[in-house]
């Protein structure tokens, strides 16, 4: 008998309620929950395949140890976390807490508990290095954010806005950055019906670029330059909100002043943009009477991110584009902690340069994390302080970390691998320990990570929808288990997990949002997800004599902006000072893939055979002697991958458009049609980084092109 139940999905962050069908304690059918007030029935093709995912012939059901040979053998889990929690706590014992490293990946962020267990059981064993995978692609959005401040009273959101840029971000196919990920294409529809005006900024006529009422189509990597043209013009032109800026803004006059040399003639000359399109742009964003700019990894992972991020802050900013006093607070949140919404600046506070120094390049902290594009380094240099212990959980360093080849090497290095993962990924097959988890409808989870994304008090928990009959755990219990053995403590929100009894997932639950501004219990009740109304909120005044202030260029930014400036125009793709590239490959979302996830199943994979396609311009095909659908070679200055032709108009000539977290390691490569390439290769993490969080380029990178010296798995 099938048996229908009410759950979130958990393929990727935007938690789309569903409908579960269960039959046998098997999930047979998942659609979008039409009922839900939020999402209306949306689902993605993602979503549409949990059941494949958690049914798939290759899932990891049991733990594994490698063995002396490199095979591997089925280890129960108890087992399993003996052995890991002996080898770790002797790993401490002679080198130090400092030598036990965690990576948080893409579904630790799918899942509420993971992250904070995480995080408090590093706390417990006294170890800084406690990595994730924000710090790989978007760091740039917290640094930007403490460097300039954030307004108490909260943002103006899309749903009221009359004007949207998005710089790098392609929503409807991401579920983030812009436009809300619960149903964006609707959203964006309804909001265009009322009157938005849409600017896109993005070097490829992107999915919702092609929607925009505005494309600025700006070459690769070339976004600072742009914006800085475009705060230009607006104060050129008088479009910012003086009387907002004169009382809760600080250094106005230093970024126009920053900003004054990048006339409309430069800008074009090295953005690519029209001048006129400038103006109009800025004209467009600053005219309107509410509105938002935002970014997404486009942007983030190329030159200059906190520049550019920085930048995005500032156009909000010199708009005002804030809740005021006595507005409506849309969502106040539910399950985070209660907090006051007030009409004033929360003063700039850097998420830099405390806590624990890296031990390379001269990079630190960054909000409590070490940065991972420096991790790899960690563990190969030698010395005090190396990782010698790495735990992944939820994710695949070796198809994600930047600079795969030192990446590689960096696992064959470590005294302890383990790696927490549903499939042979390429890092679980380079890993001492894999450990099998458990899936998303599996287990008991709370919206945590969505709370203040959503323009109304929304919240969805769901239970488990069937039990798992295999050995398999959670993260949560993972590192329940480690603390456990090795005598160590893990305080949360509410207060220390329990170590002489293991708790349940709920119970754990019950101590991450043991502050939240709605009681579990009432979220619990709601079967499907609800908004959860309650008492009006309102923006209260400026508390007096108070004069913090938003800070839209700091000296540090000033100086930034100064060396983008001073940089030369560069003809064509070349970056590099002295080297001579014909392309710049930029990164891009797939629909059907949550960065590598999903890769193994087959329904997913239907529409371009299980590769990342190297979507190019057609000029440029016949102008390097490519044909569309042929293997051809991709060549850095780190190193050199294969990739298969598409050609599409999408894409302007001199730009190759990539999808990242692909392929395997190199002696695959000649898979290249059912597994992909790598970008990740490409990327030297000590030849152009950020100085403060240590990303390194991963988006607008030099690359030359060519048909691939033999032929390569012909299709």
């Amino acid at each position: 008998m099938v048996e229908t139940k009410k759950s979130f999905c958990r393929f990727c962050h935007a938690f789309c309620p569903i409908e579960v069908d269960v039959e046998d304690n098997k999930v047979i059918e998942v659609r979008g929950d039409a009922s839900n007030p939020v999402y209306g029935g949306y689902t993605c093709i993602k979503g549409r395949h949990l059941p494949d995912q958690h049914n798939h012939p290759d899932r990891i059901r049991t733990s594994m140890k490698r063995m002396p040979d490199g095979s591997f053998q089925p280890i129960s889990s108890e087992q399993a976390l003996d052995e890991i929690a002996e080898r770790m706590s002797a790993i401490i014992e002679e080198h130090g807490p400092r030598s036990v490293a965690t990576y948080n990946g893409t579904y630790a962020f799918c899942n509420a508990i993971t992250l904070s267990v995480s995080r408090a059981w590093h706390a417990g064993v006294k170890s800084p290095s406690y990595y994730t995978s924000v710090t790989i692609d978007q760091p740039a959005k917290a640094i930007a954010a403490s460097r300039h401040g954030t307004w108490m009273g909260g943002s103006q959101g899309f749903d009221t806005a009359d004007v949207a840029m998005l710089i790098g971000n392609n929503p409807v196919v991401s579920m983030f950055g812009g436009v809300p990920p619960f149903n964006p294409w609707k959203r964006l529809r309804d909001a265009q019906k009322r009157g938005l005006k849409l600017i896109v900024i993005d070097p490829r006529s992107s999915d919702v670029a092609k929607r925009a009422d505005l494309h600025l189509q700006v070459r690769p990597g070339e976004d600072p330059t742009l914006l800085a043209g475009i705060i230009k013009v607006m104060f050129d032109e008088g479009l910012v909100d003086g009387d907002f800026l004169a009382g809760n803004a600080t250094h106005v006059e230093e970024l126009r002043q920053a900003v004054d040399s990048f006339d409309l003639d430069y800008v074009e000359e090295r953005s690519g943009v029209p001048a006129a399109l400038v103006e109009r742009a800025a004209r467009m964003f600053a005219g309107a009477q509410r509105g938002v700019a935002s970014s997404g990894t486009g942007a983030n992972m190329a030159p200059h991110p906190n520049l550019t991020e920085h930048f995005v802050q500032s156009l909000n900013t010199l708009c005002g584009r804030f809740l005021r006093e006595g507005e409506v607070v849309p969502n106040p949140g539910v399950i985070s902690p209660e907090r006051p919404f007030m009409a004033q600046a929360n003063p700039p506070n850097p998420a830099w340069g405390k806590g624990e120094p890296s031990r390379v390049r001269g990079l630190g902290e960054v909000f409590g994390e070490m940065p991972t594009a420096a991790l790899s380094d960690e563990i190969i240099t030698p010395g005090e302080g190396r990782v010698r212990a790495l735990v992944s959980v939820g994710g695949n360093p070796v198809g994600a970390w930047p600079d795969q080849l030192k990446t590689i090497e960096a696992m064959k290095q470590l005294d302890l691998n383990v790696s927490i993962d549903i499939r042979w990924s390429q890092t679980a097959k380079m890993a001492d320990y894999v450990i099998a988890p458990k899936l998303s409808l599996e287990r008991p989870d709370l919206t945590v990570l969505t709370d203040s994304w959503y323009p109304v008090p929304y919240a969805h928990y769901t239970p488990a929808m069937v039990e798992a009959e295999d050995d398999v755990i959670e993260e949560w219990e993972f590192f329940w288990n480690l603390a456990h053995r090795m005598g160590t403590e893990i305080e949360l929100a509410g207060g220390p997990m329990p170590m002489d009894e293991k708790p349940s997932t709920d119970d754990v639950l019950d101590l991450i949002t043991a502050k939240s501004r709605i009681p579990l219990d009432r979220v619990r009740e709601a079967d499907g997800g609800a908004i959860f109304e309650g008492e009006e909120v309102r923006v209260a005044p400026k508390a007096a004599g108070t004069d913090a202030r938003l800070d839209v260029a700091p000296a540090d930014l000033v100086e930034e902006i100064a060396e983008v400036r001073a940089e030369p125009v560069v003809e064509g793709a070349g970056y590099l000072p002295g080297e001579e590239f014909s392309h710049r490959l930029i990164s891009r979302r797939m629909r059907e893939f949550y960065n590598s996830s999903g890769r193994d199943i087959a329904g997913l994979t239907a529409r371009d055979g299980g590769t990342n396609p190297a979507f190019m311009n057609p000029v440029d095909g016949a102008e390097w002697g490519i044909e569309d659908g042929e293997v051809i070679e991709i060549e850095s200055s780190r190193a050199t991958i294969l990739g298969v032709a598409a050609f599409t108009d999408d894409v302007p000539s001199g730009v190759i458009s990539m999808a990242h977290s692909w392929g395997d390691v190199p002696e695959t490569d000649q898979d290249v049609r059912s597994i992909g390439g790598s970008t990740n290769r490409l990327v030297n993490n000590e030849e152009a980084y950020d100085p403060i969080t240590g990303m390194a380029r991963q988006s607008a990178i030099p690359v030359n092109i060519r048909p691939a010296k033999e032929p390569v798995g012909a299709s």
